[in-house]
């Protein structure tokens, strides 16, 4: 059984009576195995798997846990125990008590708020500070629900934005309409799901009762995730984090909510795990003598446990930014360890490139996670938006994202586009295109208020005769959108793509099905060429063909690779759920790990490169200013040097010869004792 291999201090803290109880973690002592050994001794003591709760930060942390598990007890059993990230368990539990909602990825959303935005004006206003971007109100407003819980969002914005005061109740319009709509189509971000659950835990008897709740990483939780915590009809919690890694303030993490554990429940336990089983000394070593100019909150003093002699961490210093990357590339070449065990980590995301670009010169793969994702690209996206509207034919988000690469189509036509087909076809779009209601005029006057932005837009409405000669079906061509004067034909032409692909589709059943239509549909081809040739610009204006075509040709590469994906799926709304909800966590590609320090956290290699250790750079002088802070940065460093098994390299460059930029050494080298102050 998991007990029976545990060392004394994690033996005391899986046993530990039921209460209050917070485990000090740190890097490298064992917390996944302290983790196990606690549901063990849960179910061993008679805690049925269904009263267990499980709250991680990553589906994969929380797969590892139960697969673990399940080595000591039965399938059934273990399959029974709620586990998850605090997303995916609370869309699992809003559905199970039949709150009907649909999961959209904060870029969709965005798109949303785009088209509610682009009805504003602001030059109204008697100011000299340019107001928010829309995509960065989204922003602030996801950080406004993560960190407080109390104050409204104007009364938040007044007190940390003084500045845009004059704007203020645009923006609270503006969010008011996106929530709005947001709740008209059932959509839900990822803080709707904790909002929703906390809410409905807080105002009703649902049944949704847990005798104890683990929860992994909790130095990283925020204050909404620290309400919804609070919210469940638990009086038994065991967390398990490190404040020394809490890395993710950017996103409202508040370090409080560990430090203060003991104050907030009177009777809690602590136990400290300070037995590091992952690195060397020298490299532990050095990462505590940085890591311990940071407060203490709570006391703790690591011990190694690895025998033998290993490398000292070495500083590797070089004269011109790319001379680093190319110098660490033929490192990694030489290196006689595994490239999956080698990681490359960076503080900033243009480091990536330059590496990447340096490892290609030797023909050594890499892969990268933390700044890029392979279902970020707009080619998967846009193939996922085409599954996503024939499945949901409702789903304004997936129709606007796909129209938006219609020429003369943009995003705020494209809405009212949407909203005009679903007055045609009674809340359908499907319907809106086969068997449309005639309406003479299906587009909505807008309203005026010039106090909040809003201005007057009354379409005027043409003839579709212009559209005869192009080919189009007389059931298409009936329709009442095409009488809108500001949609041209190269408009009417993907509009009429689109008919044809849900036409189609019909009788596609399987995902991969699904995926390879839309692929060879009308609408991909033309998405594809679009951002090939967009893709293929040189810096003058003009299109180079070679680059084009290359282009091209990456991204029919990715849309096979997402139809092989959709072949491990038999059910579509299972597949585009598994996308949405676990698509940061999956990678393509193998080779080097090339990671941002967030993307490291949790992961450990035999060899790790920390690059661009500049003042400046790392600590990242811009986002403390912009609200982050020294010991934020400081933690980070720890995080990435912990990540080391057996070896350890530092490195920085005194310039920048493309920027022309001077850089000092980062004072995190100092600290770790590398060089002289």
């Amino acid at each position: 059984m998991p007990l029976s291999r545990l060392n004394h201090e994690q033996l005391s803290a899986a046993t530990a009576p039921f209460g209050y109880n917070l485990v000090i973690a740190s890097a490298g002592t064992g917390k996944t195995s302290t983790i196990v050994a606690r549901i063990a001794y849960l179910l061993q003591n008679g805690v049925k798997p269904e009263e267990i709760l499980l709250l991680t930060f990553t589906n994969k942390a929380a797969n590892e846990m139960i697969e673990r598990v399940a080595r000591f007890f039965d399938n059934e059993t273990v399959k029974k125990i709620e586990a998850g990230t605090f997303h995916a368990i609370s869309n699992k539990l809003l559905k199970k008590i039949g709150k009907k909602i649909i999961l959209k990825q904060p870029k969709e959303l965005k798109i949303l708020l785009k088209t509610i935005y682009a009805k504003r004006r602001f030059d109204h206003i008697d100011t000299n500070i340019k107001p928010y971007q829309s995509s960065y109100l989204y922003d602030i407003f996801s950080l406004y629900q993560n960190s407080e819980i109390k104050l409204t969002f104007s009364e938040w914005l007044k007190k940390n934005e003084n500045e845009h005061s004059a704007y203020f109740d645009i923006y609270e319009d503006i969010m008011e309409e996106f929530q709005t709509e947001k709740r008209a189509f059932s959509y839900v971000d990822f803080n709707d799901l904790l909002i929703l659950l906390r809410d409905e835990l807080q105002n009703s008897d649902n049944g949704l009762i847990f005798k104890e709740i683990l929860i992994d990483e909790y130095q990283d939780t925020n204050t909404l995730q620290g309400s919804l915590i609070k919210a469940f009809t638990c009086k038994s919690i065991f967390c398990v984090g490190d404040y020394d890694q809490s890395i993710y303030a950017f996103n409202g993490a508040n370090i409080k909510i560990i430090g203060t554990f003991k104050e907030r429940y009177k009777d809690a336990n602590i136990f400290t795990l300070d037995k590091n089983y992952r690195s060397s000394n020298v490299i532990l070593s050095l990462a505590n003598r940085v890591i311990e100019k940071n407060p203490r909150l709570y006391p703790k003093e690591l011990k190694v446990t690895r025998e033998g002699n290993f490398e000292v961490p070495k500083l590797l210093v070089y004269n011109e930014l790319f001379e680093q990357y190319q110098s660490i590339a033929g490192k990694i070449n030489c290196s006689h360890n595994a490239h999956n065990e080698i990681a490359v980590i960076f503080r900033n995301n243009s480091s990536a490139d330059g590496i990447e670009a340096s490892l290609r010169e030797f023909g050594i793969k890499c892969k990268r996670k933390g700044s890029s994702s392979f279902f970020d690209s707009r080619e998967v996206k846009a193939i996922l938006d085409m599954i996503g509207l024939f499945v949901n034919p409702k789903d304004m988000m997936a129709f606007i994202h796909i129209f938006e690469y219609a020429k003369g189509i943009g995003a705020a036509l494209s809405k009212e586009l949407f909203d005009a087909l679903l007055e045609i076809g009674s809340g359908d779009i499907k319907e809106a295109f086969f068997r449309p209601k005639n309406v003479e005029n299906p587009f909505k006057k807008k309203i005026k208020n010039s106090q909040l932005g809003l201005f007057d837009d009354l379409h005027e409405m043409g003839s579709v005769g212009r559209f005869y000669s192009l080919g189009f079906d007389e059931v298409f061509l009936s329709n009442p959108v095409l009488k809108n004067s500001h949609i041209s034909e190269d408009g009417a032409k993907f509009i009429y793509g689109f008919y044809r692909f849900l036409k189609d589709s019909k009788t596609v059943k399987l995902p991969a099905s699904l995926v390879e239509h839309a692929i060879n549909s009308h609408v991909f081809k033309e998405i594809a060429n679009f951002l090939a040739k967009r893709r293929g610009v040189l810096k003058d204006g003009s299109v180079d063909k070679k680059l084009t075509d290359e282009a091209k040709e990456r991204i029919m590469r990715k849309a096979w690779l997402l139809r092989d994906l959709a072949k491990n799926y038999n059910d579509i709304f299972g597949f585009l759920n598994a996308l949405t909800l676990g698509s940061s966590e999956m990678s393509e590609g193998e080779g080097v790990n090339l990671l941002s320090i967030h993307a490291s956290k949790g992961l450990e290699f035999k060899e790790v490169y920390i690059v661009d250790l500049m003042d400046g750079r790392f600590p990242n002088r811009k986002l403390m200013n912009m609200g982050g802070s020294l010991e934020e940065e400081r933690r980070l460093f720890y995080v990435a040097a912990t990540r080391a098994k057996d070896k350890l390299f530092l490195s920085f460059a005194k310039y920048d010869k493309i920027k022309k930029i001077d850089y000092l050494p980062s004072q995190f080298l100092n600290e770790a004792g590398l060089i002289a102050s």
